[in-house]
């Protein structure tokens, strides 16, 4: 797994299958993002099939297999979705061909699971949940600051116990390194990758709605700047936003792409999730200046301060929860109300923001 690079952030956990083998078959597409391994990482270990790869760039195609020497490469996106074994399909499409893209496969009667961001615009995003009243299938979204973190993991369960109290106020701190050399030509391309807040601000927001345990909530207010990286005029290499959800609870989100070279990793990411009773800081991916192992957990409470090392001791679940709902037809992993909305709250951050000039 690459730590320079968050694009090729792609965690490996301990196999939890929670299918028997061939149970559960799964095919991979449109491999823009390195995402796409990620995401296969964690079907793999909880049990799923990887059948089928399929992309036009026979170089992304060449890769994949080396990662993955038991897929079969198919020979068009059609090939994969004529498959009635083939029961999700996972794909990391350019970000402004993932609503359209998930629409086809749901359709074509399999379920979807995208890398984030989901959509670009509010009509891809209807699109979508049109797709999913008229055929049933999933549109599932990998936000992986939350689901392949170990620490954030292990935070929501915590949450759940009532160890902090009523968890009041989120403050998510998402920079990542730019490394522009290693990116594509959309990525620079705002009608593409569709801004900042709608890209790794949705990250920010799913974990918002999750600690918080809300189901809606109020942009109060957000806004982008291109403060460092003036030859790429369309990209935004800041954001921030501010939330209200319908429970009271606050939050204050920043992102960027301005993670200096000396960092040991690609992105010092925080998150600090106040309750009534206690607070938690995860330090996700390194704790400076202290340790080069992210997964760190602070947890302070009535009861006192304790420090957390949780990297290859908690594991993935969501994965083989996800697979289990597809199966069966439940929502342990993520609803499909949940996805939706925290790429809704995302697109409306990025479509009200101020754009700061400097």
């Amino acid at each position: 797994m690459s730590k320079a690079d968050g694009m090729n952030y792609a965690p490996e956990g301990a196999a939890r299958k929670v299918v028997e083998p061939g149970q559960f078959k799964f095919a991979a597409m449109r491999l823009d993002h390195g995402h796409i391994y990620g995401m296969s990482n964690g079907l793999i270990e909880a049990g799923a099939e990887l059948k089928w790869v399929y992309d036009a760039d026979p170089s992304k195609v060449e890769a994949f297999k080396a990662r993955y020497p038991q897929v079969t490469v198919a020979e068009s996106e059609e090939q994969i979705l004529q498959d009635d074994e083939i029961q999700l399909v996972a794909a990391a499409a350019v970000t402004s061909q993932r609503g359209p893209l998930g629409v086809k496969v749901m359709r074509s009667g399999k379920h979807y699971f995208t890398d984030k961001a989901p959509f670009t615009t509010l009509e891809q995003l209807e699109e979508a949940k049109a797709a999913y009243a008229e055929t049933g299938k999933r549109y599932m979204v990998y936000y992986s600051e939350r689901l392949h973190v170990e620490s954030a993991v292990y935070a929501g369960k915590l949450i759940e116990q009532g160890v902090i109290g009523r968890v009041v106020q989120v403050i998510g701190l998402g920079p990542h390194r730019l490394n522009a050399p290693s990116r594509p030509e959309w990525f620079f391309e705002k009608e593409k990758y569709g801004g900042i807040l709608c890209d790794i601000g949705s990250h920010q927001l799913e974990q918002f709605l999750t600690f918080t345990g809300n189901t809606d909530a109020v942009i109060t207010g957000s806004k982008v700047a291109n403060y460092n990286n003036k030859q790429y005029p369309e990209l935004e290499d800041f954001g921030d936003i501010t939330v209200v959800g319908n429970n009271g609870a606050t939050g204050y989100f920043r992102v960027d792409w301005l993670t200096p070279n000396g960092l040991g990793t690609w992105g010092d990411g925080r998150t600090i999730i106040m309750g009534t009773d206690g607070y938690i800081e995860l330090r996700k991916y390194i704790d400076v200046g202290r340790e080069q192992q992210g997964d760190q957990l602070y947890l302070v409470t009535h009861e006192g301060e304790q420090h957390i090392s949780l990297s290859g001791k908690v594991g993935y679940p969501f994965f083989g929860e996800m697979i289990l709902d597809l199966i069966n037809g439940t929502d342990h992993a993520m609803t499909q109300e949940h996805a939706f909305k925290a790429a809704e709250l995302s697109l409306i951050a990025q479509k009200q923001a101020v754009r700061i000039e400097g």
